[in-house]
C-alpha cells in the first residue's frame, strides 16, 4: 500500500485542484481524500480505478447539488492505493469511521444487539441475555433488535419449556424451589425436580424452537402427553397440555412468519427531505425477531442506494451479516459489498432485491415502517425546533442551540458521589453523548455540591480545550443547564471564566416557591431571576431535561453504590476475577475466611492452582 500526496499547483479550491492530481495517478484501486483549506476531511470515496473517478471530479460540470458543494470546497486530496477493490471498501469503511467526513453517509449507532445463550458451563445449562463478545459456550441465538424482544421470547421459552434463568451461584445456593417453579415456569433442577437427562431433553426442545422446528417440538409435546395419558401420568399430561398450549400461543403471537425464508435481514430506506429512515427486520428461524429503526446522515444530499451501500458496510463492521440479505434498492458495488460480508461471515452472504412473492412483501412490510417511522420522526423534530427556538427567545439566546447539555450531581451523605452530564439538542436527547463523572477530589467535603460541580466542569471543559481549542466541533456546548440557583450559576460562571470559557451561555434552574414543579425560577448572570407562566410548553421542555439529569445522576449513584456493596478485598488480588472470585468465596463463605486460609485450603479450591494460592496468601500475609 503506498500513499501520495501532491500539492495542487493553480487554484485554491475547486475543479482545477481536482485536475492537478490526475498526472500522479494510475488505473491502481484505492480510496481518496478530498479536504478543505484547513485540511479538514471533506468525504473518503474507494474507487475501483483512481484515476478515472477523480477525473469524474474534474469535470466543471454535470454534478449534483451535493458533489457540486463539496468540489467547491476541495483545497488537497490524498490518496492510498490498495492491492485489490475489496482491500479499498474495507479501509475506505475504517477512515469514515475514525473521521466521520461531513459528506459521507455515517451510521449513527453504538449499541450491540442482544442474543439468546444457551450456557453449556453448567450441567443444568442456564438461558439467558446476552450481549457483547461470545466469549462463554454455549448456544447463541440472535440477533433481537431490542431487549424487549428478548425478554419475550425468554418469558416465553419459560412458559414452554421450564429452564432456569437464575445464574450459577443462585442456583448452588438453592435449597427449595423458588417462585418460578410455583407458578410453572422453571423446573427447578436446582433441587432435583428433575432428572439432567429430561432437563437435556427440555433444552433440545428450546434449540429445535430457536432453530424454527416448532411444530416437531409441538409433534414430540402431543406425543408424550398421548404416551402419559396411555399410562395413566394425568398430572404430567396435564402439564405437557399446558407446554402445548403455551406453545400454541406462541406461535399465534408471532407478528411475521415468513415460510420461505428461514434466516434473512430485511433492510428498506425511505428518504424524504434530506432526511433517511433505514428500517431493519431480523428473520430468524421462520420467525421475526423485530425491528429497528437507524437515521443515518446523509451525507449532505446522497441518494438511496450509496446510503444503502455505505449503512451495509457500516452495520455489519461488527455483527454477523445472515445468509441473505434483502434490500429495497439496488447497490451500485453489490460485488465489493457481497465479498465484504462474505469475509465477515465466514461464508457466502447473498443480497436480493426481490421484486414479487414473500420477500417482496417483507421488503414493502419493512419500506412502510421506513416511512411511517420518518414521518414520526420529522414530526418530533419539527415540534424539537420549536422547542428550541421558544427556549432561545425565553432566554434571550442569539439563536436556538444546537447542543445543550445539563449536569446534576448524585450521593448520599457526600458517599458514592457521581456526577452527570446529559445532553440534548435538535433531534431530542442524545443518549450516547451521556456521560458519567466519578468524583475523585480528595479535599471535597462529604456533600460539597459545589466542589463536585467544579470538579465536573474542569474535567470536563479541559477535555474539550485539550481536544478541539478551535471549537470546530459539534462537541461543544451553547448552553449549560445547571440545578441550582444565583450560587450554583456564580459558582459555574467563575469555574468557566478560570478556564477561559466566557462565551457559553448558562441557566440555572432553581426549585422556587414551595420547591415545586411549574414554579421554578430562572437565573442568569447579571439578570434578574425570573419564571415562566405555568402552561408555557419550555417550561415543559427545561422540566424534562432537568429530570433526565436528576434521572441519570441517580442511576449512576447506584451502580456505584451497589458495586460497592459487593466489593471486597479479593477484587484487589492479582489474577483473581469474577470466576475465581465466586469459587472461594463460595468454598469459605467470605473474603475474612479467605484471608485466613492456608496455601493448601486455598489449592482446595476449583480453579486455583498452587501459585495463584500463593498469590492469594502472599496478598493477604505480606502486605505492609
Amino acid at each position: 500500500m503506498t500513499e501520495t500526496q501532491p500539492k495542487a499547483e493553480t487554484a485554491p479550491t475547486g475543479h482545477a485542484v481536482i485536475q492537478s492530481y490526475l498526472r500522479t495517478l494510475d488505473a491502481s484501486p484505492g480510496v481518496y481524500r478530498m479536504l478543505n483549506e484547513r485540511n479538514e476531511v471533506l468525504y473518503v470515496g474507494k474507487a475501483r480505478n483512481l484515476k478515472a473517478r477523480v477525473s469524474s471530479y474534474a469535470r466543471p460540470a454535470g454534478h449534483s447539488a451535493r458533489i457540486a458543494r463539496m468540489i467547491r470546497e476541495t483545497a488537497s486530496m490524498m490518496f492510498l492505493t490498495t492491492r485489490t477493490e475489496a482491500e479499498a471498501l474495507l479501509l475506505e469503511q475504517n477512515l469514515i469511521k475514525q473521521l466521520k467526513p461531513r459528506y459521507n453517509v455515517l451510521l449513527r449507532d453504538d449499541k450491540s444487539f442482544p442474543n439468546i445463550l444457551i450456557s453449556r458451563e453448567h450441567r443444568f445449562p442456564q438461558i439467558k441475555k446476552h450481549r457483547g463478545k461470545r466469549s462463554e459456550k454455549g448456544s447463541y441465538y440472535g440477533p433481537f433488535a431490542s431487549a424487549g424482544a428478548v425478554n419475550r421470547t425468554l418469558n416465553q421459552l419459560q412458559r414452554v419449556f421450564l429452564l432456569r434463568n437464575c445464574s450459577d451461584a443462585m442456583f448452588e445456593s438453592r435449597t427449595r424451589p423458588c417462585l418460578l417453579y410455583q407458578i410453572k415456569r422453571c423446573s427447578a433442577p436446582c433441587v432435583g425436580k428433575i432428572s439432567e437427562a429430561d432437563y437435556d431433553a427440555l433444552i433440545d426442545d428450546a434449540q429445535r424452537f430457536l432453530e424454527g422446528k416448532s411444530t416437531t417440538v409441538q409433534a414430540h409435546l402431543a406425543a408424550e402427553m398421548e404416551k402419559a395419558s396411555a399410562e395413566l401420568e394425568f398430572e404430567r399430561a396435564a402439564a405437557l397440555r399446558d407446554r402445548i398450549k403455551a406453545l400454541t400461543q406462541v406461535q399465534s403471537a408471532q407478528g411475521i412468519n415468513p415460510q420461505g425464508v428461514s434466516e434473512a435481514d430485511v433492510i428498506a430506506i425511505h428518504l424524504e427531505g434530506g432526511q433517511a429512515c433505514v428500517q431493519v427486520f431480523f428473520i430468524r428461524a421462520n420467525q421475526s425477531w423485530g425491528n429497528r429503526d437507524f437515521y443515518p446522515k446523509t451525507g449532505a444530499g446522497a441518494e438511496e442506494a450509496e446510503i444503502l451501500e455505505a449503512f451495509l458496510a457500516q452495520f455489519y463492521d461488527d455483527k454477523v451479516p445472515p445468509k441473505l440479505v434483502l434490500l429495497s434498492h439496488p447497490i451500485e458495488d453489490e460485488d465489493l459489498t457481497v465479498q465484504l460480508l462474505s469475509d465477515r461471515a465466514g461464508r457466502k452472504v447473498e443480497l436480493a432485491v426481490p421484486q414479487r412473492g414473500e420477500k417482496a412483501e417483507l421488503v414493502e412490510n419493512a419500506a412502510r415502517n421506513a416511512r411511517e417511522s420518518l414521518a414520526r420522526k420529522m414530526a418530533e423534530s419539527a415540534s424539537q425546533a420549536r422547542l428550541l427556538s421558544g427556549l432561545a427567545e425565553a432566554f434571550d439566546l442569539p439563536a436556538p442551540p444546537k447542543r445543550i447539555e445539563v449536569y446534576d450531581n448524585s450521593h448520599i451523605m457526600g458517599t458514592n458521589a457521581v456526577g452527570g452530564m446529559i445532553v440534548a439538542g435538535p433531534e431530542g436527547f442524545l443518549k450516547s453523548q451521556y456521560r458519567k463523572f466519578n468524583i475523585k477530589g480528595t479535599e471535597i467535603t462529604p456533600g460539597d455540591d459545589f466542589g463536585m460541580m467544579k470538579e465536573v466542569l474542569t474535567r470536563r471543559f479541559q477535555r474539550l480545550i485539550k481536544e478541539d481549542p478551535d471549537r470546530e466541533s459539534e462537541a461543544w456546548p451553547d448552553l449549560l443547564l445547571i440545578d441550582g440557583g444565583a450560587g450554583q450559576v456564580s459558582a459555574v460562571h467563575e469555574i468557566l471564566g478560570e478556564l477561559g470559557v466566557a462565551d457559553v451561555a448558562m441557566i440555572g434552574v432553581a426549585k422556587g416557591i414551595d420547591r415545586d414543579a411549574g414554579k421554578e425560577e430562572f437565573h442568569r448572570i447579571g439578570r434578574r431571576p425570573f419564571a415562566l407562566r405555568h402552561n408555557d410548553p419550555v417550561l415543559y421542555f427545561v422540566q424534562r431535561l432537568r429530570d433526565e439529569a436528576h434521572r441519570w445522576a441517580i442511576g449512576a449513584h447506584r451502580q456505584k453504590r451497589a458495586k460497592a456493596v459487593g466489593a471486597t478485598p479479593l477484587d484487589d488480588i492479582p489474577g483473581v476475577g469474577a470466576t475465581r472470585k465466586r469459587a472461594l468465596l463460595a468454598h469459605f463463605g467470605s473474603a475474612k475466611a479467605v484471608s485466613r486460609a492456608g496455601v493448601e485450603d486455598l489449592k482446595a479450591v476449583d480453579g486455583i492452582s498452587a501459585a495463584m494460592a500463593q498469590t492469594v496468601y502472599d496478598f493477604f500475609h505480606e502486605r505492609s
